[in-house]
């Protein structure tokens, strides 16, 4: 069963390149991605695979149905872009202003389509059903698997699987982790309000700029001398606007940033500690203030079972030369709600460039995928959802 998959994968490749270059091409922002979705909902279609769309929003669901009897298995692709300007010399470059697929999920759409079309023509010979999530809105909180789930999304299923293409590493790589990989991802505001004035006469004012500055600093102890030493967290303050002319003191200040943790009780606490931090700072000022932290996605997860099976299943992909433990990503994916609900896990593909001069991180202007790596996820999440039945 499993070589008649790699096969029809194989000779599927070609298709799977076209499908990613062309969603490369015409990229659509989280909550936006309304062609994007009729493309993917019409792709099922014409194939005659059971598909519903706007589940949660824009997102589409298909399901393939094995002839004999077994578990229901999810696999999950998300499928928006960022507000980038596209900045490769490529063919499949961007035709869309300031808008760009950065991250790969151009491919994850392309891999799911792909291998559900090739699991479809082997219908026959599967187990049970097979879930092809695919979500819209991953990039922006609240993104889109809540209220895919909401919509009923994962009713049924028994296991997960997801991957994300990985261009920091090589192809031919998967990485793994067994409980947390990546971190909850929230944001904070703070608004700090003085009192402005001249620029020659400082001793009238509260000045907001001092304080947000102050403050910058004072929030760097939480990590470094409030937090356990072993225990992964970030505070950045990302943003500091107090605009004004050369000679005028600001008014207000506005900071905003982000916190990564992985576990919950310690995202409690630097919520806490930052609000604690914040009086005391504009309480000796004399200012007032706003803050709002604006909880993201949770940490992702991943269940042991799930991971250990993973690892099986990745070691008879002939593509993949190396399998290894990821350290701690501080990244955030809303894969974690799924992983929340059902057993599953989440992994990394890599994906980087075969040119090192063509290798980006995520989310940078000229970012890009070696196009093989995409052939290695659908392989290695299928040989996941089709042995599931027997582990």
């Amino acid at each position: 069963m499993i070589n008649n998959l790699f096969a029809k994968l194989d000779g599927y490749y070609d298709e799977m390149v076209s499908i990613r270059r062309y969603l490369h091409q015409h990229p659509e922002l989280s909550f936006q991605e309304y062609n994007t979705a009729k493309f993917i909902q019409s792709y099922y279609e014409e194939l005659n695979i059971e598909v519903k769309g706007q589940v949660g929003g824009n997102g589409v669901v298909a399901k393939v149905y094995g002839k004999k009897p077994g578990k229901t298995v999810a696999l999950r692709a998300d499928f928006d872009a960022l507000p980038i300007q596209d900045e490769k010399d490529v063919p499949y470059k961007s035709l869309v202003p300031g808008v760009m697929h950065a991250c790969g999920h151009d491919g994850h759409t392309a891999t799911l389509l792909i291998l559900a079309k090739s699991l479809y023509e082997l219908r026959d010979e599967l187990e049970g059903t097979y879930v092809f999530i695919h979500q819209h809105a991953e990039e922006f909180a609240p993104g889109g698997a809540a209220s895919m789930i909401e919509d009923g999304c994962l009713e049924g299923v028994d296991v997960i699987f997801g991957t994300h293409l990985w261009a920091s590493e090589p192809t031919g790589t998967i990485q793994y982790r067994t409980g947390p990989i990546m971190a909850a991802a929230d944001r904070f505001e703070i608004e700090i309000q003085g009192k402005g004035g001249h620029g020659a006469q400082p001793h009238k004012t509260r000045d907001a700029l001092v304080t947000a500055s102050q403050l910058v600093v004072n929030l760097q102890q939480i990590v470094s001398r409030k937090v356990n030493p072993v225990d992964a967290a970030v505070v950045t303050v990302a943003s500091f606007i107090a605009e004004n002319a050369f000679n005028v003191i600001a008014d207000k200040a506005k900071l905003s940033g982000t916190v990564r943790t992985f576990k919950e009780e310690l995202r409690q606490f630097i919520e806490e500690e930052m609000e604690r931090i914040i009086h005391g700072t504009c309480y000796t000022s004399e200012s007032t203030y706003q803050f709002d932290f604006i909880r993201g996605y949770p940490a992702v997860v991943n269940h042991e079972k799930e991971t250990e099976f993973l690892i099986h299943c990745a070691q008879v992909i002939p593509e993949v030369t190396n399998i290894e433990e990821t350290e701690l990503q501080m990244g955030g994916e809303d894969f974690a709600y799924y992983l929340e609900k059902v057993p599953g896990t989440f992994f990394f593909t890599g994906a980087r460039p075969m040119r090192e001069e063509d290798g980006y991180p995520h989310h940078h202007p000229k970012f890009d995928i070696d196009e093989k790596a995409m052939l290695i996820a659908a392989k290695t999440l299928g040989t996941a959802a089709v042995n599931v039945h027997h582990n």
